[in-house]
């Protein structure tokens, strides 16, 4: 990374990044993990999900926020992948409480996705935006480029165009929708460069006497969970795959663009891929590194976004991802002891001493209510094309075991323990995840039939 630090600015907001705008976020991230450590008190002592959800809302679109964050510690950074892996449900109606709640969130997701559209057109297309006062903010990167910024990005603004077609009496839903075309109209330019730039990325990786397309073949690309920072992983490139599936959905960029680019069609690119990493009958979770056995090979991950890599139409696709379904529900390492939430993986690899201290270990033993919920949600994909009720039982029960866990702990957590614990490092107390609840309860819908909570809001 270069040590000088690039300004580009549009209308009122700067964007600025290089070595010393990661210096200078670095230390403003130390800050505010620090001042978490010490600092933050819990403010309620709810225990009924109702209460619970009330309050998670009421902090996660609170009209002082300026940006949709999961919450503390995490609200002084920007995460663009967030709309993708954690936010696809802000505008469920179902999940919504009253009018009131409808117009906050629907301002709150405008003004954040606004914000990384002009980030776009200034060319700082980074996993991490932090804010540094006066409009001014500094794009980082942190372990290696992303692979999932413009997903993210796309699928916040794919939320905003789409309220319009979800069955709601709010009318912030349908202004909603109308900002997005306009959004969309505005930036679709920048958006095109950046996903045919991310094309020509991609890297020639021959395996099997075939050549295949990865955008980490030389060097790692973040994800969700990055920390391992390793080369050659599914998720990866499932989000580049999604990422040009999305863009020509929207109509920013053609497929013969991108053929041109890739040497073959989107259906082939994701033919290759499968075939690749689902050569020994199941997702292998990265190529980087000798294989070892099936269980250790796989991680929960592999579920990819809502609506992403995986659309389970193909009988083949379906027996993919059934064969890694099932070696993570056969493997009790994937298990914390007598419920239903499935670590990240069976091992904790490359548990550095900053994890200990600072940082999550994102890919190891700790467990995502988050992806347990797409875990859940991928598994009603598959029975809903397969036309049987294979998964829906455990489905049911990731969902119940979350509830519980969020009862408890007073709050959705943005990570569990592989005890059952809340997830604690020396300076992570554990972030209560209020934005991520709405998906929640839309998946609890989808699986018991019937809304989880009701509104009296007169609708």
């Amino acid at each position: 990374m270069n040590s000088d630090m690039s300004l580009r600015s549009h209308r009122g907001n700067r964007f600025y990044q290089g070595g010393a705008a990661t210096f200078v976020a670095n230390v403003l991230q130390a800050v505010n993990f620090l001042g978490d450590r010490f600092l933050r008190q819990s403010k309620h002592s709810f225990s009924a999900i109702e209460d619970l959800y009330r309050h998670s809302m009421d902090s996660a679109f609170s009209v002082t926020e300026a940006f949709l964050v999961t919450g503390a510690p995490h609200a002084s950074a920007y995460y663009p992948r967030d709309f993708a892996w954690f936010y696809p449900d802000v505008l469920d109606s179902e999940t919504i409480m009253d009018a009131q709640d409808a117009v906050r969130r629907a301002r709150l997701l405008e003004r954040s996705v606004r914000l990384l559209l002009e980030a776009v057109r200034a060319d700082v297309v980074t996993t991490t935006i932090v804010p540094a006062g006066r409009g001014r903010y500094l794009g980082v990167n942190y372990f290696s480029r992303p692979s999932d910024t413009l997903l993210g990005i796309l699928a916040g603004l794919q939320q905003m165009i789409s309220a319009g077609e979800r069955a709601s009496s709010y009318l912030a839903m349908s202004q909603c929708a109308h900002a997005g075309h306009l959004l969309l109209a505005e930036y679709s330019g920048d958006l095109k460069r950046a996903i045919l730039k991310l094309a020509s990325e991609l890297e020639s990786f021959d395996a099997d006497g075939s050549r295949y397309l990865l955008c980490d073949a030389n060097g790692p690309r973040s994800a969700a969970t990055d920390t391992r920072a390793e080369r050659r992983r599914f998720v990866t490139n499932a989000c580049v795959y999604t990422t040009f599936v999305w863009g020509v959905q929207l109509g920013i960029v053609s497929e013969s663009e991108l053929k041109r680019l890739l040497g073959r069609d989107l259906v082939q690119y994701k033919r290759d891929l499968l075939r690749l990493f689902g050569k020994g009958g199941y997702i292998r979770h990265s190529l980087d590194g000798p294989a070892s056995s099936p269980a250790s090979s796989v991680a929960l991950d592999f579920v990819s976004v809502h609506r992403g890599f995986w659309d389970m139409s193909d009988v083949s696709e379906r027996a993919l991802f059934a064969a890694t379904t099932d070696l993570i529900l056969a493997e009790p390492r994937f298990r914390i002891p007598s419920t239903f939430h499935f670590l990240v993986s069976a091992d904790n690899p490359r548990n550095k001493m900053i994890h200990k201290i600072a940082a999550p270990a994102y890919q190891g033993r700790s467990s995502w209510p988050t992806f347990n919920v797409e875990f859940a949600d991928r598994m009603l994909d598959f029975d809903e094309f397969s036309g049987g009720d294979t998964y829906r039982a455990c489905a049911q029960g990731i969902l119940k075991d979350i509830r519980t866990a969020t009862e408890i702990h007073g709050g959705y957590q943005e990570l569990i323990s592989e005890r059952g614990l809340k997830y604690r490092t020396w300076a992570y107390k554990g972030a209560v995840a209020h934005s991520w609840f709405p998906r929640f309860l839309s998946v609890w819908g989808r699986a018991y039939g019937t809304p989880l909570l009701r509104w009296d809001d007169g609708r």
